[in-house]
Parts: C-alpha cells; sequence; structure tokens
C-alpha cells in the first residue's frame, strides 16, 4: 500500500521537472533582454510575498511566505516560509513581521548562485494587501527590506520597486466590439487599463494578462507604491504581463505574475508544515512551551522549489 508521502514525492518531483523543462525550452538565458527588455541590464531580483491566515475561530498563527528569483531569466524562486506574530485578539496580521530575516537569506542565496553578485535592482510583488494598509505596508515592510540589504553591507541601497497585487475587486472590463474579444467574448490578454477609472494621482493599473477558460475574465489591479529604480509605465506593464507567462505548473499565461503565485503557494505549504489545523489530520508542530511551530524543510531543498 502507498503512502501519502511517496505520491507526495512523486508530486514534487514532476513539478520540479516540469519547471526544469520549462526553463530550459524560454530562450530567456541565451538572450533574456528578448523578454525581460531593460531590467537585465544589470543583476536584479525579484521577490513575491504573501500571508495566509487560519480558519476563522482558529488558534493558530498566520503563515508568511517570501520568495526570491535566483537567476537572470526569473524562471527560479527560492522561498522562506515564516509564523507570524498572533496579537492579543487573536487576529492574525497581514504585515509580515520576520521579512527582513527573509529578505537577507534570499539574497544570500542569489549571491551563492551568482558568484557572489548582488542584484543591483529589487522588484517587490507584494499580494494581499489591501488599500486600506498601504500606509502601514510602506511604513513597515519597506524599511525592512532595505534593513535586510544594509545587513549585508552597511553601504549596500539597490533601489527598490514595490508593487501591490489585488485579485478581490468588482471591476471587470468587456471590448466594445466583439470581434476585438477572444471566443469567450472577454478582453484580450494583455490589455492594459490606466486611465478613466484608475486613481487620480496614484500610478496604478489593470492588467488582464490570461485567456478567460470560462466566464468572465478578472484583471488584476496593481498599484505601484515605490518605484526608485524610475521605471515608465509600459515598462512596468509590459514587465508585469511577460512574467506572466513563466508559471512553471502552466503552459499559458497566468492571472498574477509567479512570484506573488508562488509565494501563495509557498504560504499554503507553510500552513501544511505548520499541521494541527482544524481540517487536516496531520499531526501539530509544537516546541517545548506549546507553541506551534513549522515542520523543518531540508537544508538541500531550502533553495529549490519544493513548494509547487
Amino acid at each position: 500500500q502507498l503512502s501519502g508521502a511517496y505520491f507526495l514525492t512523486c508530486d514534487y518531483i514532476v513539478s520540479v521537472r516540469n519547471s526544469v523543462i520549462k526553463s530550459e525550452a524560454h530562450t530567456f538565458e541565451q538572450n533574456p533582454k528578448s523578454a525581460l527588455g531593460w531590467i537585465t541590464d544589470r543583476p536584479y531580483m525579484i521577490f513575491g510575498a504573501d500571508v495566509t491566515h487560519p480558519a476563522p475561530g482558529s488558534s493558530a498563527p498566520s503563515v508568511a511566505a517570501v520568495v526570491g528569483s535566483l537567476n537572470k531569466s526569473a524562471t527560479r524562486f527560492a522561498a522562506r516560509i515564516l509564523l507570524q506574530e498572533v496579537r492579543k485578539d487573536k487576529v492574525g496580521t497581514e504585515l509580515i513581521t520576520e521579512l527582513q530575516k527573509a529578505i537577507r537569506e534570499l539574497i544570500e542565496d542569489f549571491m551563492s548562485q551568482n558568484r557572489g553578485m548582488k542584484p543591483e535592482r529589487i522588484l517587490m510583488y507584494r499580494d494581499g494587501v489591501s488599500e486600506g494598509q498601504f500606509p502601514q505596508c510602506l511604513s513597515h515592510e519597506l524599511p525592512l527590506l532595505k534593513a535586510a540589504c544594509r545587513d549585508l553591507d552597511p553601504g549596500y541601497c539597490p533601489p527598490v520597486t514595490f508593487i501591490t497585487v489585488q485579485k478581490r475587486h468588482n471591476t471587470r472590463f468587456f471590448p466594445t466590439n466583439p470581434a476585438n474579444g477572444d471566443k469567450s467574448g472577454n478582453i484580450l490578454p494583455g490589455t492594459v487599463v490606466d486611465t478613466g477609472v484608475c486613481h487620480r494621482t496614484n500610478f496604478d493599473f489593470y492588467l488582464n494578462s490570461h485567456a478567460g477558460l470560462k466566464g468572465t475574465n478578472k484583471p488584476a489591479h496593481y498599484h505601484v507604491l515605490v518605484d526608485e529604480n524610475g521605471f515608465s509605465p509600459d515598462c512596468i506593464q509590459l514587465l508585469t504581463y511577460r512574467l506572466c507567462y513563466m508559471y512553471c505548473r502552466a503552459t499559458r499565461s497566468v492571472s498574477i505574475p509567479p512570484p506573488a503565485y508562488y509565494a501563495h503557494l509557498a504560504a499554503f505549504r507553510g500552513r501544511i508544515l505548520l499541521g494541527g489545523e482544524d481540517d487536516s489530520d496531520t499531526e501539530s508542530n509544537v516546541d517545548a512551551d506549546g507553541n506551534l511551530v513549522l515542520a523543518d524543510v531540508h537544508r538541500r531543498i531550502q533553495s529549490t522549489m519544493f513548494y509547487v
């Protein structure tokens, strides 16, 4: 009789092999500028971050995940999974408390795989933050990201572009002429809306990056909170769209960029590693004081895409 662990191992091996095949199939390694353009003129690193919360009424802590790209084609992402601090009201916080540690370790992984080079550009795709949390995100997470860089070298301060990704909204777009849509009647993949229905002063845009298989497409809503790299709107929108074709578990484009997608998967995997959920048959992992802790991820796979 085969155990669940056996099938989990097989699933991991197949997913990783698919990721390797897809990475090799792309020509980004040979000519990354054809896909990622301007950003490849200097070493760069793309991060994704997300937080998953327990079910209502559960005493389990929230789980955060941060992923970071390791190669110049942005097809390989290492992950760090973190437990969030539980507030006195037992409500999980959305802001990542241990972001500084995660960013520092991911940059060290990047350096170890790129002959000691540090990234000279940093992009962060932050998922799960509502518009009301933007000020707290800028005052908490952005300083932690910069502090992680200073931990490596006091003079190290690469420019940061911080972008939030939102899918929980009620905005939909339709082609005015059905002939200009796809076979499902949706707007075509790659459609960008950055005027009319966007904020008067903030830099935000809607991007429909995927083809809907059924029903009405929901475009992702992006807010560029900080752009120290000085990218133009067209550059950020094109980069975001092209990244959506590089998700290793799909042969088509997806609705949000892979960094945000991978962070979501890693956070969900962290909840499995936590164990002890009401809807889980796994044993909980506790320390000597009885507090829930994450099961250890083996050091040999910490820098691999084990979460896919």
